[in-house]
């Protein structure tokens, strides 16, 4: 009796990261806990010393790092010490990752107890069941996993310290940096970029025949000839126009009709970079506030019953799903939409049976009954955006397969075949919840395709040839930044929202219209680091690197020999380029309106990058950054120039066209005065009368339609001029390019006049 008295007076203190998860987790275990906060860290390696090279830990004696604790830290420890002293049990509950582990040792560190009284607990949701599990299953600090985050801290220190003096040197900025992961991430960014300036379009036509049976018309395209593939094998408008006259001397047999039903199966719940990428795509979240908003949803949200965890931990690669959760989702499901929408047997997505015990889950709402609506009263709307999100996307996961009816019809017209195909959804299963399909075209059979079977004759109504131009890759937005990060396997999950945010922070990456381009600086960074650093900057090197960090946390390396094996090549490797580095400028395409030489990018005392003469001392002219996306354009090298039919309108000269790697452009023969290329649509403008209306594009690349003499005379469209005007109120008609076909409509939008677009080969 004595002993249970004193078990029912034992105080205990719980040390998590976050002030934010206190009050959750305090509703949770009661009043005999106290919660606080290490607010994250509270060491950390200690400063670099210039005057000793110090990084904070000791080559010599195996890499052994020296921490302190960090400035403004100081109070926190004194209170954690304080506090320490008057319980009987502290637990230190971290998050469930490497960082949160090594926090854990950390705060272990400076708290001056017995070992006796600290215990290690972790949690993957803060509710009830998982926090009292943790509390009564407490376990000692994985010191592998602390010595893999040391690892990498070690690493990122050693290649941030080493390389950034290299570009400082050669660069003559100071507030350059370098980075082990983001200065790889940049190299991705800079090469497709490299990738799309290289870039050459090439034409090629697709076919297509709207046909009809029993009065319903249809449309098939041009898929073979003489049973091989024709996909973008008509290259010009004359191959092109020999099939369209081939074709309307065809007769149209349907040869084949196929009818198939598929199964689609639920994808696996969200990870950190799927949740990233869906966040991205669907709600128009940048990385770095989808980790933002998820953070706050996993510490806890005040609902009716007070500050509750609504999701699991948001920073994982593990697909896994708990028993109670799958058990918690098959209720739900059967109640709300059931029995046909729950699979005979639950959805597992681990794919490696060694996994199935993982610490981590996938992320998932904590509480599965806990429905978007029910709770929106609380959330805020990006709260409210992203829950659902999770909680949609779980749901579907533990759903049945939805199933969808193919319908592909093949064409004979001659030696031509045409193909037609729609599909129909005829049982949604978890499609009724989440569709993450990129290309969702499941659409009434009937409505596309009349009843056709083998053997029946079609009449062709119309053959439609349309131009296309292969595409040059994409510039990467965050989202597919981050698919490709996880596909290289560089960077772990809570590292891509920070990889993300540096390169922008640095200035070497600018985000416009949420795409990333990379910045001429960052170019410049990434080319010298490139040429210089084979090893750091390649994608294998790096992604071999986390490998050997997963492989210290399971007990499969030794951290000191990891870095012992990386740190003499790359010291050799740095210590080489510091003796022949030489200092560059990043010279640009700008002249210097005074004396006509170069302008560089230059960086202020402050961080802030402008242009400066190359000439300087004797030449001090500065420009804005803002005039190298003006004038590049038009100041490039030259690599081929043709007579313009335009004449000079300084000197009435001859206007030669050219084109640079940057672009097009006109210049005068005699006193080479230059103007961007305007591709001229041959449509006078209808508000000066005397000049022409030309393609023209905006400062971001959207391409627009204006009068040639701006800045005199200022009309504009955003659709292409027909030449043509409106019937009812005498404006110009415009093409609008649409998915489902041109459609040329008044420039006027109070008109609201259309008609359908007239194709040139009918």
């Amino acid at each position: 009796m004595a002993e249970t008295a004193k078990k029912k007076k034992e105080k205990s203190l719980v040390i998590v990261e976050s002030p934010a998860k206190s009050k959750t987790i305090k509703k949770i275990l009661g009043d005999g806990y106290q919660i606080e906060a290490s607010f994250g860290h509270i060491r950390n390696l200690p400063a670099k010393d210039s005057k000793t090279d110090n990084l904070g830990f000791d080559v010599e004696k195996n890499f052994e790092p020296k921490f302190e604790i960090i400035p403004g830290k100081k109070a926190v420890v004194k209170k954690l010490n304080d506090l320490a002293q008057k319980f009987d049990k502290i637990y230190l509950a971290s998050d469930p990752d490497r960082e949160g582990e090594a926090i854990a040792w950390h705060v272990r560190q400076i708290l001056k107890v017995p070992d006796e009284k600290i215990k290690r607990i972790e949690f993957n949701e803060i509710t009830p069941k998982a926090v009292k599990y943790s509390v009564e299953h407490p376990r000692m600090i994985n010191m592998d996993m602390v010595q893999a985050q040391q690892t990498r801290q070690i690493l990122d220190k050693l290649v941030g310290y080493k390389l950034s003096p290299v570009l400082w040197k050669q660069m003559g900025n100071y507030n350059l940096s370098a980075g082990r992961v983001q200065s790889v991430a940049l190299r991705m960014i800079c090469e497709r970029e490299d990738e799309i300036e290289a870039f050459i379009p090439q034409e090629y036509w697709s076919i297509h025949a709207e046909l009809a049976k029993d009065g319903k018309i249809f449309e098939a395209e041009v898929s073979k000839f003489k049973d091989k593939a024709l996909e973008k094998n008509v290259k010009n408008e004359c191959e092109a126009q020999k099939i369209v006259e081939y074709l309307k001397k065809s007769d149209y047999i349907v040869s084949k009709v196929t009818d198939k039903l598929t199964k689609r199966k639920p994808t696996a719940p969200f990870i950190t970079s799927t949740l990233q990428r869906e966040a991205s795509s669907k709600l128009g979240f940048g990385v770095q506030k989808t980790m933002q908003v998820a953070q706050k949803l996993y510490e806890g949200i005040e609902l009716e019953t007070g500050a509750v965890g609504l999701i699991t931990y948001m920073r994982t690669d593990s697909t896994r799903v708990s028993d109670d959760a799958m058990s918690l989702a098959k209720e739900f499901i059967l109640k709300h939409f059931g029995e046909e929408y729950y699979p005979e047997t639950p959805n597992v997505y681990v794919k490696n049976k060694q996994n199935v015990q993982d610490a981590h889950e996938a992320i998932r709402p904590s509480y599965p009954e806990r429905t978007p609506e029910s709770i929106k009263q609380y959330l805020d709307n990006d709260q409210y955006k992203l829950y659902k999100l999770i909680w949609e996307k779980f749901m579907s996961s533990q759903m049945s397969n939805a199933q969808i009816a193919n319908k592909s019809i093949e064409i004979t017209a001659g030696d031509y075949k045409l193909k037609a195909g729609t599909s129909k959804v005829v049982f949604e299963g978890f499609l009724k919840l989440y569709n993450d399909s990129e290309n969702e075209k499941e659409n009434s059979l009937d409505c596309k395709i009349p009843d056709l079977e083998k053997g029946d004759k079609v009449e062709c109504e119309k053959i439609i040839p349309k131009q296309h131009f292969t595409q040059p890759p994409a510039r990467y937005n965050e989202a597919s930044l981050v698919k490709a990060l996880e596909e290289y396997g560089i960077g772990r999950p809570s590292t891509y929202a920070t990889i993300i945010t540096v390169i922008q922070t640095r200035k070497y990456v600018e985000k416009r219209d949420k795409v990333l381009y990379p910045t001429i600086l960052g170019r410049a960074v990434a080319k010298q680091l490139v040429t210089q650093f084979s090893d750091i900057m390649d994608y294998k090197f790096t992604a071999g690197m986390e490998e050997k960090l997963d492989k210290i946390a399971d007990k499969k390396a030794v951290w000191t020999k990891v870095l012992k094996d990386f740190y003499d090549p790359f010291m050799d490797e740095v210590n080489s380029v510091m003796k022949t580095a030489k200092k560059i400028s990043i010279e640009t395409k700008v002249n210097c309106p005074n004396c006509g030489k170069p302008m560089v990018v230059r960086t202020s005392k402050f961080g802030t990058q402008f242009l400066g003469c190359s000439g300087y001392p004797e030449c001090k002219t500065v420009m804005s950054m803002n005039v190298l996306n003006e004038q590049e354009e038009e100041n490039v090298e030259t690599q081929s120039e043709d007579l313009c039919e335009e004449k000079c309108e300084k000197c009435g000269g001859d206007m030669i066209f050219k084109v640079g790697p940057y672009g097009k452009y006109m210049e005068c023969k005699n006193c080479e005065h230059r103007k961007p290329y305007r591709k001229s649509t041959g449509v006078k403008c209808p508000k000066c009368s005397e000049g022409s209306i030309v393609e023209r594009k905006s400062k971001r690349g959207t391409v627009f339609y204006g009068c040639d003499k701006y800045p005199d005379c200022d009309f504009m469209l955003w659709n292409e001029p027909t030449g043509e005007y409106c019937p009812n109120c005498g404006s110009l008609l415009v093409r609008k390019v649409l998915k489902k076909g041109d459609t040329v409509v008044c420039s006027n939008t109070k008109c609201g006049y259309k008609k359908e677009a007239v194709e040139n080969a009918e």
